[in-house]
């Protein structure tokens, strides 16, 4: 249990940390005008915060840092909603007072002005990202050499396609691997496909046909190439104007990492709704443990439509950003109630 010195201070850390991106020292925090501490004072305090974890020295001459324990401590007990300005509020409402004619239209610009408005990334998922599941999968033969490949989700929509059958692959083989498909992939979303016939559907196949990474290479382009879910994306670049990120390998991961779908879409499974926030090692996948990733969700009559993320460093402006989202949100869900499914 911090004092409500200790919470002071830790927060001033942060917030100057936030802003300059250097170690701070305790004179740089005697000097704010909401803190009436002697230096020698707040050294002792900052020792104290290190000792508990909540504080790290990278250099022993050096002030010191947020760890991954203080920054979670600040966003659960310290930050509050009120980092977006007016100025910000408006360019929302102004952005909602435009004329939309299409869901992906809202979606797509909520993405924009997020990025613009924050200088860090956004990604926002639709509503099927996790509801569109595949239903059933069949294979018609039109030649010895090739065949319709139908895909039915379980929104009821049907996609065809015809694709070609590698040589040596027969017609028992075909019922087979159909079979194989429909007993692993029912019921399993769009954006997971791919990751289950590498796995499940790998092991299963090859104890039947040969060719296998032939034909596990088809199933992927014919059941997931006309069912790309919905991820928008903007301000991926503005990773590379974050101190952390002047690092080419580190930022090569994490803009590698925002062009995988399925990689971005796992970064939102099992959100429970409200604003969510995942600081570094704390978020499942490894290309963004160093990076901050706050989500929320847009609901509709109580039904979750999607979820919108904004990825930054770890030195993050999480009171901004919060305030953004949860204005977003609420916005998006309201034009969603206008007609926009």
């Amino acid at each position: 249990m911090l004092s409500e010195r200790q919470r002071m201070i830790l927060g001033a850390i942060i917030d100057d940390y936030v802003r300059s991106a250097e170690p701070v020292g305790s004179r740089s925090i005697s000097k704010r005008a909401d803190v009436s501490f002697s230096p020698a004072t707040i050294r002792n305090e900052m020792a104290d915060l290190e000792e508990l974890g909540l504080l790290e020295q990278p250099h022993t001459s050096a002030g010191r840092i947020p760890s991954i324990k203080g920054y979670r401590y600040y966003v659960d007990h310290l930050v509050t909603l009120d980092g977006a300005s007016d100025q910000d509020v408006r360019k929302i409402r102004s952005f909602f007072a435009e004329k939309m004619n299409h869901w992906e239209d809202v979606i797509g610009h909520a993405a924009t002005i997020l990025s613009q408005l924050t200088n860090y990334t956004s990604i926002v998922l639709g509503p099927e990202i996790f509801n569109t599941t595949l239903k059933h999968f069949q294979l018609v033969p039109i030649t010895d050499a090739s065949a319709v490949a139908i895909i039915v989700a379980n929104t009821g929509h049907v996609e065809h396609r015809t694709i070609n059958i590698p040589e040596g692959i027969t017609m028992e083989d075909m019922s087979k691997i159909v079979a194989v498909l429909n007993e692993k992939l029912s019921g399993v979303p769009f954006f997971r496909v791919k990751a289950v016939l590498h796995s499940e559907i790998a092991k299963e196949l090859n104890r039947y046909v040969d060719h296998c990474e032939e034909v596990l290479t088809l199933l992927e382009q014919a059941i997931t190439e006309k069912h790309a879910p919905k991820v928008f994306l903007s301000g991926a670049s503005n990773m590379l104007t974050q101190p952390e990120f002047k690092d080419v390998d580190k930022a090569k991961s994490i803009l590698g990492m925002l062009e995988e779908t399925q990689k971005l879409t796992q970064l939102f499974q099992s959100h429970p709704g409200g604003i969510q926030i995942k600081i570094g090692t704390e978020n499942a996948v490894e290309a963004i443990n160093q990076c901050s990733l706050i989500t929320a969700t847009y609901s509709l009559e109580g039904q979750s439509l999607g979820t919108i993320g904004i990825l930054g460093p770890v030195r993050m402006e999480y009171g901004k950003v919060m305030s953004l989202l949860d204005y977003l949100s609420k916005d998006i869900a309201l034009l969603m109630s206008r007609g926009f499914k």
